[in-house]
């Protein structure tokens, strides 16, 4: 995403329900505008493999924020990729929270219930003219770092074999991030018309995503700064289905200094010493600026938490984009 905020007309500028009234400018007059909900967080791993280091401060901030303004913190498990899951790394994620005390509020959602859900959104944005096949293969978009609008005209018929795309306008997308500060992207310039359901017939993280949350009632979303970028999209969708945006915060990813490459489950993360819980969360509040005292990483996790609570600092993150993995001192 550009950091530069490029003159663009016509610009769309979503605040986020947690900065007022529920308020998108512009947006169209069939939206409802809403007093502020209770705040309501969520942390959305996908079972591709154990939580790592990475993923316990994405998760560990997210619980934080809400837990700190006395919000409710849901749990959705994003298992709507079947090709890319690792079996039973669900319930490893389940476990991993529980013992480090992270308790979710209400029933974990599955994206793999929710698919005439994201149907139901798919025919609502077809209806308005948004959505048409796309048969390109990887190869013939290699070159291509936005997508060129190949078959944006063709009305090629939605079968197998197919990908459907969603068109976007040359509109700029302004959001205020309460980490990274004001954002912007010309969707047309910058993205191109996106996916929304695959060639092999996933629906697309940017439309489930959207529809989930929206479904859960989410006001606010603390994730990695590395899925920065696909917020304009997802601000888009929202727009476009009538849904009110949530308030954003994107927090630095935790990058290997000697690799050079974000701790990921795709980088082979060395998955959470869960033997010392309390410890583990104490080195992911040292890796969050968080300045947690010496002498809690020998309490309770409980204890570790109710501090963290008292006393968390996003404004410690505010400007970052990484953090650097390293062992917490002795």
């Amino acid at each position: 995403m550009q950091r530069a905020l490029p003159a663009c007309a016509p610009e769309l500028r979503f605040l986020g329900r947690g900065w007022g009234e529920g308020v998108c400018h512009h947006a169209p007059a069939r939206m409802t505008v809403c007093a502020v909900p209770l705040y309501r967080g969520r942390f959305a791993p996908s079972p591709t493999g154990p939580l790592h280091l990475g993923s316990l401060v994405a998760a560990l901030a997210s619980y934080l924020d809400a837990k700190s303004q006395q919000g409710l913190w849901l749990l959705r498990i994003e298992d709507s990729d079947p090709p890319r899951e690792v079996p039973e790394a669900s319930n490893w994620i389940l476990q991993a929270l529980d013992k480090l005390g992270l308790h979710w509020d209400e029933t974990v959602l599955r994206q793999s219930t929710r698919q005439e859900a994201y149907l139901a959104a798919l025919h609502d944005l077809a209806q308005q003219g948004l959505i048409y096949a796309c048969r390109c293969s990887r190869l013939a978009l290699a070159d291509h770092s936005i997508y060129p609008g190949t078959c944006r005209d063709l009305q090629l018929p939605w079968q197998e074999g197919a990908a459907l795309r969603c068109r976007v306008t040359a509109q700029c997308w302004r959001f205020q991030d309460r980490l990274q500060g004001e954002q912007a992207q010309n969707l047309a310039r910058d993205c191109g018309d996106f996916v929304v359901r695959r060639k092999d017939g996933p629906f697309s993280y940017q439309l489930a995503v959207v529809v989930d949350d929206a479904h859960q009632g989410i006001t606010d979303i603390v994730r990695g700064i590395d899925l920065l970028d696909s917020t304009p999209r997802q601000l888009y969708l929202q727009h476009c289905l009538r849904l009110p945006p949530p308030r954003y915060a994107h927090v630095p990813v935790l990058m290997d200094t000697t690799s050079g490459q974000k701790l990921s489950k795709q980088n082979l993360a060395t998955p959470l010493d869960l033997a010392r819980p309390a410890a583990t969360l104490w080195h992911a509040l040292w890796l969050l600026r968080q300045e947690p005292p010496p002498s809690l990483r020998e309490d309770s996790v409980a204890q570790v938490l109710a501090w963290a609570v008292n006393n968390w600092r996003p404004a410690q993150l505010r400007g970052l984009t990484q953090l650097a993995l390293a062992a917490p001192p002795l």
